[in-house]
């Protein structure tokens, strides 16, 4: 069995520096961190986290809840979370909650009766009372949500900006008709947020013509169904944005379905860049968010939060990527 002995002699340090390392308690050199760390990492060294406990009095245990794993950017954003949290010697607990108001309250208390010493909540809408409950454990927490309220932690794009720059790229490519199609049924500070950047985009280009389409929610046979309801309309645009990849498939595959050609006779774009995007005919055109980053930088966040360093509290804006695939056409050719 490999023991801190064997991990301070591999890495030429002392026990003592082997143990701060572990511990995070004092300052220790990026190179000796790294050094230690790899000799962790390839021996399979594990501290006795029972002694670690009584010794620092820290659980080193950080509880993550999201609305639904099975989402593949929700896995790309735990996949950072989980990563960050390594590096630093953090233990997660990770827990679904499908969107159950009431799973969630139950899993806050379990985190609470844990001692985590951290939240990091991934979800698209949390309700007020799960949002109050989490800060009154008075736990450090970091939000990645679309649903912004006051005074939270939380990790996000400039949805705003996301959307008129990709309206604008639309304008350039010959676009001068352009819809939007919005869950704005969900009512979300980031869906405000979208809009409000489309309208910006028309306005700033000049463009004469406007429509926002409200989908009823946010999944593919909901805009599937929108889109097969206004096949007549759709020869009054050239493109449209929609506020989701899952949006943008459906309205593809109903305007495929119903003889509208993609992009020959209605460009597409989405946002999100969800897997399946790279597997609709054509290619979807997308936004792309740094889900990965959002883990890692939200993470990072959080433990320094832990350590009672000063950060930057409130949104943290992260970039994005305008993803240039098959769904749009160049009508300037």
């Amino acid at each position: 069995m490999i023991t801190i002995k064997d991990v301070a002699r591999l890495a030429e340090v002392s026990i003592s520096t082997v143990s701060r390392v572990i511990n995070d308690s004092k300052p220790v050199s990026p190179e000796v961190r790294k050094r230690v760390l790899k000799v962790i990492e390839e021996t399979g060294y594990k501290p006795n986290d029972v002694a670690r406990s009584l010794v620092t009095r820290r659980s080193y245990l950080i509880g993550v809840i999201v609305n639904n794993l099975a989402n593949s950017l929700v896995a790309d954003t735990v996949r950072g979370i989980e990563e960050i949290g390594k590096m630093y010697g953090y233990d997660i607990l990770l827990c679904s909650s499908y969107g159950s108001k009431e799973t969630q309250e139950k899993y806050l208390q379990l985190l609470d009766r844990k001692q985590a010493e951290g939240l990091f909540l991934v979800g698209s809408i949390f309700d007020e009372e799960i949002i109050k409950l989490a800060k009154s454990f008075n736990k450090p927490c970091v939000f990645f949500t679309r649903d912004i309220r006051e005074n939270m932690n939380y990790i996000t794009i400039d949805c705003k900006s996301a959307i008129y720059e990709v309206t604008k790229y639309l304008f350039e490519e010959g676009h001068r008709k352009i819809a939007y199609f919005s869950d704005y049924e969900n009512r979300t500070t980031v869906e405000d947020e979208k809009v409000e950047g489309y309208l910006k985009a028309i306005e700033d280009n000049e463009m004469e013509y406007s429509k926002i389409y409200v989908v009823g929610g946010s999944k593919h046979n909901e805009a599937y169904d929108l889109g097969k309801s206004i096949i007549d309309e759709a020869k009054d645009f050239t493109a449209c944005v929609c506020s989701s990849d899952e949006i943008a498939i459906g309205i593809l595959d109903s305007f495929l379905d119903n003889g509208i050609k993609v992009p020959d006779d209605v460009s597409i774009v989405g946002f999100g860049n969800i897997r399946e995007g790279k597997f609709v005919r054509p290619e979807l055109t997308t936004i792309g968010e740094p889900y990965y980053d959002v883990g890692a930088v939200g993470m990072r966040m959080l433990i320094k939060m832990i350590k009672g360093d000063k950060i930057q509290k409130g949104r943290m804006e992260l970039p994005f990527t305008i993803e240039k695939r098959k769904s749009v056409k160049n009508l300037n050719k």
